[in-house]
């Protein structure tokens, strides 16, 4: 009885002398760690650091032992003194361990995955890092120069309609381009310079806006950088590319500044050789004001050029007519530049408010000679055309991040309202020969296209629940000047308001439950919308869900899955290629994401992403009712060494299925299978590399389209594969020093 007495007082004492502990955690940098884990081992309770570094650990006692770590830092195990009011933590950077990540109680706590692959496969080429997002598919089919073809969830995304790009908070994405809507060439981004991918799946994100439908992809590039490097790759099929990295005020406290540049040339496998070169230009600058200020200021200039095959048809291969690498119009190619400037400002206010703002301009260039149909509607030139076009962009967003301890929980609370404005001179498609003579101007004017927004949500913690109600405003005015009939103006302005909510459930640090629902959408073309009184032929709907989990059961594995469904209002599609509109139907996809992470010991990595979707159109009848192009299954997975030694590298596998390429599946598009490896070796400063792509030298299509064509020997159109052959094995040296 003695002893029940004497440790219920012993409990008593504990609780009333145990405090509210706040804090915050910082890298050597001082720059805050978002998802520091915070573990008090007495009472086995924990808390994570928010986008500030900030954390509140209920609960603390005299004495007791908190633990505090976070992927890629040395773990801190800290002794609470009741005179500390406010812990500081500073964390070093250590080798990557998965033992070390925790799922935090965030709603967006998947890009954790991301976080892992940066870690375990290190980006080796600007083709590689949309691939850092889990199954998210690329193809290349114009040279390298032209933005990538995307494939995510069941969408063939085009070059970007259905997902939304950023880099620092600038948009990626092109509104009513001349070639595709949304379009996003990312080739201005030099992958060395990446610090954090962020992605989520889905339109869940009151902070993400247009063309956010399958999900949104953010990049966030290096505030400062340790060494200085320079690197220098050579290979096959005449390719070349060297690239710098250069610290220009070494490792002062309050600043740092640094410059970066890239240079990539290659004639890649194709009988007429590409002539492909891109140059990238990027110098970035932070400043620590007093009063906890801090200003980012970048500015980056991208030119490209190229010559292109084009998609060559089956049939003239089979007849012997063009090999693989072979083209009927090898005059294809372009030109495209883009220079940006960026400036960020965020401002603490004490421990618990954030207020960011960022402010970008671009100044864009484009001209793209493409060849599909080759002798269909003209007989004697071809069917060559141009798109080109020159464009201007200015846009701000600011933000505030507001963070409560309730006596129930813990409330933050996010707004942001923001406006992007894109002036485009002289947006045309034409009919041209040679790319040297316009034969006919099919469109041509200027668009002005304003999208002003604004955001609040509320993230609601109690226990081990997360409640995120959130609701998107959006203001668009479209406006067209068409200069082929007599300059008429066509404008008409649309508000929509997308609601989200999630639900996360965190019983503790090794599993995470979750719920999300929200309304996305993405705008069409200013030449579409501008003549629409349809709402939903300027702002079509998507209607999204998903219900998953990600789940740690062993120190060094985390699992996690996903079931989805969206479902897309009817569309009015302007089709850059041909000038039409064309309408499409309302459609569903629903699917599985499954993924794994697991280290098999301290050196040797494993990873794989798995997605399957069915993807139909409701309104068609069935066996009619296939998306074309849209992915069925998708599997992607590999191995990476990280050895103590110096060496490191990975094997890695991307397979995609067949598909339909028309709404009957009369016509397949083949599905591949394409293994990539490579292996460095590190002495002292200098790094030893070699890349193998396409290793086992399989033949598979990179990019494939149901295409009704003509050949100059024949009288009848046919309607069939057209596609753009993927690279045979291809291997590149690469020698880098550090200093």
């Amino acid at each position: 009885m003695k002893q029940t007495l004497t440790l219920f007082l012993l409990l008593f004492n504990l609780n009333l002398f145990a405090q509210k502990l706040e804090g915050s955690i910082t890298n050597t940098n001082r720059n805050p760690i978002e998802g520091g884990f915070v573990l008090n081992k007495r009472i086995d309770k924990h808390s994570h650091s928010n986008k500030l570094g900030y954390f509140v650990l209920d609960k603390v006692s005299k004495g007791d032992t908190l633990e505090i770590s976070c992927m890629g830092f040395k773990t801190q195990k800290v002794v609470y003194r009741p005179e500390q009011k406010f812990l500081q933590i500073v964390l070093e950077e250590s080798v990557f361990q998965l033992n070390e990540v925790t799922i935090s109680p965030e709603v967006n706590a998947q890009s954790i995955i991301s976080k892992i692959d940066l870690k375990t496969y290190p980006v080796n080429s600007s083709q590689e890092i949309l691939r850092k997002v889990p199954g998210l598919f690329i193809g290349q089919h114009a040279g390298g120069g032209k933005a990538e073809q995307l494939f995510l969830r069941g969408f063939d995304l085009d070059h970007g309609t259905d997902i939304n790009i950023s880099v620092d908070g600038m948009p990626v994405n092109m509104v009513s381009h001349a070639h595709g809507q949304g379009y996003a060439d990312l080739h201005f981004l030099i992958p060395e310079t990446i610090e954090k991918i962020d992605y989520g799946k889905g339109s869940y994100f009151a902070n993400k806006g247009n063309l956010t439908t399958a999900g949104y992809v953010e990049f966030q590039t290096k505030e400062r950088i340790k060494e200085s490097q320079v690197s220098v790759n050579a290979g096959m099929f005449n390719t070349f590319r060297t690239m710098a990295l250069v610290n220009l005020l070494g490792q002062q406290e309050k600043q740092s500044a640094y410059v970066a540049s890239e240079y990539l040339y290659s004639d890649g496998p194709f009988i007429s050789p590409q002539k492909f070169n891109r140059l990238n230009l990027m110098g970035k600058y932070a400043l620590e004001l007093p009063n906890q200020n801090k200003i980012n200021f970048s500015v980056s200039h991208f030119s490209s050029k190229w010559n292109a095959s084009g998609q060559v048809p089956q049939r003239a291969i089979d007849e012997g007519l063009i090999t693989r690498f072979g083209a009927i119009d090898d005059k294809e190619g372009g030109n495209t530049s883009r220079t940006n400037v960026n400036f960020q400002h965020t401002k603490k206010v004490g421990e618990s408010l954030l207020i960011k703002n960022t402010a970008y301009y671009s100044h864009y260039n484009f001209e793209l000679y493409s060849n599909f149909t080759f002798f269909l509607n003209d007989s004697t030139n071809g069917d060559q055309i141009k798109q080109k076009e020159s464009r201007d962009i200015l846009g701000m967003q600011s933000e505030i991040h507001k963070y409560y301890t309730l006596p129930s929980g813990n409330l933050s609370w996010q707004s942001g309202v923001g406006f992007r404005y894109d002036a485009v001179n002289d947006i045309e498609l034409s009919h041209t020969l040679n790319r040297t003579k316009i034969l006919e101007r099919l469109k041509f004017g200027n668009v002005k296209e304003t999208n002003a927004f604004g955001f609040t949500g509320i993230e609601y913690h109690r226990g081990n629940w997360l409640i995120n109600p959130a609701l998107r405003l959006d203001y668009f005015n479209f406006n067209y000047l068409d200069k082929l009939n007599n300059n008429q103006v066509q404008s008409v302005a649309k508000v929509i308001a997308s609601p989200k909510l999630n639900i996360i459930y965190n019983p503790d640090h090794d599993i995470q439950l979750f719920f999300k629902a929200g309304k996305g959408f993405h705008s069409n073309d200013t030449r579409v919308s501008s003549l629409a009184s349809n709402s939903k032929a300027i702002l079509p709907v998507a209607y999204g869900a998903d219900l998953g989990m990600i789940w740690k059961p062993q120190s060094r594995l985390i699992l996690n899955m996903a079931l989805w469904y969206l479902h897309l209002d009817q569309e009015f599609v302007y089709v850059g290629d041909e000038a039409v509109i064309e309408a499409s139907g309302k459609s569903v996809r629903k699917g599985l994401d499954l993924g794994v992470r697991y280290q098999i010991n301290n050196w040797l990595f494993f990873n794989a992403d798995m997605t399957n979707t069915l993807a139909r159109s409701i309104d068609e009848p069935e066996g009619a009712n296939y998306i074309p192009l849209a992915p069925d299954f998708t599997l992607t997975g590999g191995l990476s060494v990280t050895h103590p030694s110096g060496f490191s590298g990975g094997l890695r596998v991307r397979h995609l299925g067949n598909r339909a390429a028309n709404e009957d599946y009369s016509i397949v598009a083949k599905g591949y299978t394409v293994t990539d490896a490579n292996v460095n070796y590190k002495f002292k400063k200098v790094n030893f590399g070699l890349i193998a792509e396409n290793l086992f030298n399989v033949k598979w299509n990179e990019t494939q389209f149901a295409t009704e064509s003509r050949l100059q020997n024949e009288v009848n159109p046919v309607e069939e594969i057209h596609f753009t052959p993927g690279f045979p094995f291809f291997l590149k040296a690469t020698v880098g020093v550090s200093f």
